[in-house]
């Protein structure tokens, strides 16, 4: 087996501002794996959040020698190599994961979705995230996503009310708020959260730092919006611990370390009655593609990284009205962009 690896910078439509900080490139890792004649697709978007930048990433990658294995389709085993390397690294283990499994899938002639017995008729819809700006831009970003019937609002700033206000002057749409950890003390939280209870939204995002367990399970007893944990939520020994203190989870590949990880975490969440989210970072149709695979099995979607920026590399899930769309060509479904 042969792994390689380039580097993308991912050019946002509009600069993404969310309670912690702004970014106009994304720079992402792709990675290929050649065997037998096949080729496999994956991606890494590395988060600073999670300890991983892009040079970590490919220093990282140049440490998987795969020759060891005799075929791609020795997943477990691979898996099990690849957290052994080194701990954390999620998205470059990431990035190979996906690779991985877009390899089988190619080979077997078979979409991922159907060698996990999912319908594609059964993709949920996602919503399109509007990020922190001015409210000039803000209303120009809702009149683009036009076609998108649910919204993701970036909140958790001094200036919350007032982006609320530009949005419900210009939309009635169903809205999910995230505050990526920007409501710092528990009471202003539950201030926030009271009021958007009036305001059309169907849950709350990550509304406090994931250090506070505690403070999230006492707001959760006093509000009657759902709490889904995102930065709380990284990998599966995370999700038994997190069923008092939160409704949901947000399950994303580049925080767990791929699809294999993922889907643990999916049956784990649902078999403690939580409701389960599939999110993503900026990422181009190679990540988002793979999580799609598993949407199926999951009540919400957020995976909208690919259709905020202007140069994704490569085609793979559509999106109609919203709903995300499978193909059925084997394995992602993806290609490159001549």
């Amino acid at each position: 087996m042969k792994l390689s690896s380039k580097r993308i910078d991912l050019k946002l439509r509009h600069t993404f501002r969310i309670s912690r900080g702004a970014e106009d490139v994304v720079p992402v890792v792709i990675t290929t794996v050649e065997h037998a004649g096949v080729r496999g697709y994956g991606e890494a978007s590395p988060s600073s959040r999670y300890g991983e930048t892009i040079d970590t990433v490919l220093d990282f990658l140049k440490r998987v020698d795969l020759r060891g294995f005799s075929e791609p389709f020795e997943l477990e085993e691979i898996s099990e190599f690849l957290d052994n390397i080194a701990p954390g690294n999620a998205a470059a283990k990431t990035a190979v994961d996906i690779a991985l499994h877009d390899w089988v899938g190619r080979k077997l002639g078979q979409p991922l979705y159907k060698l996990w017995g999912l319908s594609k008729s059964k993709t949920p819809l996602t919503s399109f995230t509007i990020g922190i700006d001015s409210p000039e831009v803000i209303s120009k970003k809702i009149a683009e996503a036009e076609e998108y019937p649910i919204l993701k609002i970036k909140l958790g700033t001094d200036h919350d009310t007032e982006i609320m206000a530009v949005v419900r002057k210009v939309t009635k749409k169903p809205l999910r708020v995230d505050a990526n950890e920007g409501w710092k003390t528990k009471e202003l939280a539950l201030e926030r959260i009271k009021w958007l209870e009036q305001e059309g939204v169907e849950f709350i995002e990550q509304p406090m730092s994931d250090g506070d367990l505690a403070g999230c399970a006492w707001l959760r007893e006093r509000v009657n919006l759902p709490l889904i944990a995102d930065e709380n939520c990284v990998r599966l020994h995370d999700v038994p611990g997190l069923s008092k203190a939160f409704d949901g989870v947000n399950i994303k590949l580049m925080k767990c370390g791929g699809l294999r990880e993922a889907l643990r975490m999916i049956h784990t969440a649902k078999a403690l009655g939580m409701k389960i989210m599939l999110g993503c970072m900026i990422e181009s149709s190679v990540a988002i593609t793979a999580a799609a695979h598993l949407s199926p099995l999951v009540d919400y979607a957020d995976l909208d990284g690919n259709l905020l920026i202007s140069n994704d590399p490569f085609e793979g899930v559509k999106v109609k009205e919203g709903k995300l769309i499978l193909s059925d060509e084997p394995g992602l479904g993806v290609e490159p962009r001549d």
